[in-house]
């Protein structure tokens, strides 16, 4: 196969051929769990870790017994090993992947005609990573904006999970982006406390060199939050987690953002007004610098090489 591949339900196909029926419940509730990875040179970062996490999240829907963590674990292995030449070849660069893991509980029952299966839609396939959308944000930093829409609260469904169902996101998005273009959702809890953004982590960091975070209680384990945690203890900095109100973020000496695409950004801007002073911090970059080592790659410097 000289096209990218992808699995779906047990089989690799050319993900040109993959399709995900308009009545499967995914699409109809809006019911899918997912997993979000990316490469480094070809080689899928933290894999064990997300793993745990889908497992977990497929617990929580009742999915556990249904999908098979082996067959996913070598369905990624396939496919990022077919693949990611390919996108090396195709966009002439050093680039890498990223790579989607989702399941649902597979067609809505009332849809569904008696014949057909009512096994769990199942799927592994990837994209080269656009850096184009965030290359720049590395020096400049990414402003982040508070709106109307609220986190959901962790009794329509646990914070543990992740899943797509995701229109809060969309919804705070645009109004953040209307009260200032770029910008992206910072979203609080019911009671006042930061959570997380649209799309990432939040961490903050104190006049001591301390990172600050929301409690893991309170929003999505993040994969690449814990690599910033590691990375933070091997380099002698303090690490709390605890609720964080508005104005502590406003006045910490730095904010960081954390997700698997880009990893690490600096927030230099939150509601318009400037975070420290106004540009990354000494912080940030000392832990973009040692994760950059980590895997063997300068990180921003890709982002910049291969935007497209």
């Amino acid at each position: 196969m000289t096209s990218p591949c992808a699995f779906l339900n047990g089989k690799i196909l050319s993900q040109a051929d993959v399709a995900v029926s308009p009545t499967d419940t995914g699409f109809v509730l809006g019911a899918t769990v997912s997993e979000q990875l990316r490469t480094f040179r070809g080689s899928v970062f933290r894999l064990a870790d997300h793993l745990s996490r889908f497992a977990r999240s497929l617990e929580l829907v009742g999915l556990a017994d249904a999908v098979s963590l082996d067959e996913v674990r070598q369905a990624v292995d396939q496919v990022v090993a077919h693949n990611h030449p390919l996108a090396v070849t195709e966009q002439s660069c050093d680039t890498d992947l990223g790579v989607t893991i989702f399941a649902t509980p597979g067609p809505y029952a009332s849809y569904r005609s008696t014949a057909e299966s009512s096994g769990p839609t199942v799927c592994v396939h990837t994209f080269p990573l656009p850096f184009r959308l965030w290359a720049d944000k590395y020096g400049t930093g990414q402003p982040l904006r508070t709106t109307g829409v609220a986190q959901v609260s962790p009794r329509c469904w646990p914070r543990e999970m992740k899943c797509r169902s995701r229109m809060h996101y969309y919804l705070a998005d645009q109004q953040a982006a209307h009260s200032e273009p770029g910008a992206r959702a910072l979203l609080l809890d019911e009671a006042g406390f930061v959570n997380e953004t649209s799309t990432a982590n939040i961490v903050a960091v104190c006049g001591d060199n301390t990172l600050v975070s929301p409690p893991e209680t309170d929003v999505l384990h993040g994969i690449s939050m814990a690599e910033v945690r590691e990375l933070a203890d091997r380099m002698g900095l303090g690490w709390t987690a605890r609720p964080l109100l508005l104005d502590e973020l406003a006045a910490a000496d730095e904010l960081l953002l954390t997700s698997t695409p880009y990893c690490l950004l600096p927030c230099c801007r939150l509601n318009g007004q400037p975070i420290g002073s106004g540009a990354p911090g000494p912080v940030y970059a000392r832990l973009l610098a040692a994760w950059s080592n980590e895997v063997g790659l300068d990180i921003a410097e890709q982002a910049q090489r291969c935007t497209h």
